[in-house]
């Protein structure tokens, strides 16, 4: 295996990392308003997030760094093609990091109100946002010699608003089942209940997200290529499917588990689609970005690779360090601090 090839199989890991575990993140915050009917029981909510959302960010830093560092040339490009998109991304973010930290601030109604709202809003520009920028980048962006040719509008084709809708949906689905995971009472059965009635919608729309993908893009040709990697699509609808069958059954743990699974198979489908490219042109493919024209020297991937081999364990033992401190289920009572958490 060549380093281009390690980088790009490490660049796919880190981003199935960034949105199974952030990715119930975004579904809490877009149901926060839906789920929590009163304040104790927000309260519940922001406590389930509290010490563990900053960390599951973690992972989005990384894959960006490792974009920057592994492949510079798609990096240079992806951010200065979805520029507007990915601002409004990070205003986003600031505002659901700002929205946590600023509601227990003052007493007043119509103050946490504000904050409860523009964390709804800010999750789910998110989860849209993220899925319109990768559906771009599996559709092909319009580039040629010089660069991006096209606007903001430009990238929200159809296929792309679908797959911005899909990502919301499985991100929905996802976060209610890690509420009904750490809550319990009315809260967790609440949430099961609107995962069940998610999941009923979620496993049709992959079917359909899976078909619409075949006719708006080329991600079907490696599986032509490589039949093996059918695999892929059929597991991550088995793990959906395994994801309902415990849903049904009230088995909690084992439902969260499976969309854990789901989520990582689902979008290593469009990974593995991409491979070998990063950015393909919808102009020519001439003008596409692979893992081989767009890579860092090999000195750099092999440093790279040493650095990675340290920090990354460090950064998983810090995390199951986190999730097993904050393993224990919450219950809803009222708040006992400013912030919830």
């Amino acid at each position: 295996m060549t380093l281009q090839i390690l980088w790009f199989v490490l660049w796919g890991i880190l981003w199935a990392a960034y949105f199974v575990l952030d990715g119930f993140d975004l579904g809490t915050g877009i149901l926060y308003r839906l789920l929590g009917r009163d304040e104790p029981e927000r309260a519940a909510l922001r406590l389930s997030l509290g010490p563990v959302w900053g960390g599951n960010e973690v992972w989005l830093i990384a894959a960006g760094g490792a974009t920057f560092a592994a492949f510079p040339a798609a990096y240079a490009v992806m951010f200065s093609s979805l520029y507007s998109a990915l601002l409004i991304v990070l205003v986003a973010f600031v505002f659901r990091g700002v929205s946590l930290e600023f509601r227990g601030k003052r007493d007043s109604a119509g103050w946490k109100k504000f904050w409860d709202v523009g964390l709804v809003v800010a999750s789910l520009g998110i989860a849209f946002l993220f899925g319109a920028a990768f559906g771009n980048l599996f559709r092909g962006l319009p580039i040629d010699e010089g660069g991006f040719r096209g606007t903001f509008f430009s990238l929200l084709s159809p296929y792309a608003l679908v797959t911005g809708l899909f990502f919301v949906l499985v991100f929905c689905g996802h976060g209610a089942l890690w509420v009904a995971f750490r809550t319990q009472g009315n809260l967790g059965s609440r949430a099961l209940g609107i995962a069940r009635g998610i999941w009923a919608f979620l496993l049709p729309a992959f079917v359909v997200f899976l078909a619409v993908t075949s006719f708006s893009t080329d991600l079907e040709n490696n599986y032509l290529r490589h039949p093996r990697w059918t695999g892929v699509p059929v597991l991550a609808l088995l793990a959906l499917a395994a994801a309902g069958y415990f849903i049904l059954k009230v088995r909690v743990r084992q439902a969260f588990y499976a969309s854990c699974a789901a989520v990582v198979l689902t979008f290593s489908i469009g990974f593995i689609g991409l491979y070998p490219g990063l950015v393909p042109s919808r102009l020519s493919p001439a003008f596409g970005l692979t893992i081989f024209n767009a890579s860092s020297s090999p000195l750099t991937l092999r440093i790279m690779t040493c650095a990675a081999l340290v920090l990354v364990p460090i950064v998983i033992a810090y995390q199951i360090w986190v999730y097993r401190v904050f393993r224990g289920k919450i219950s809803v009572s009222p708040p006992s601090g400013d912030e919830g958490y």
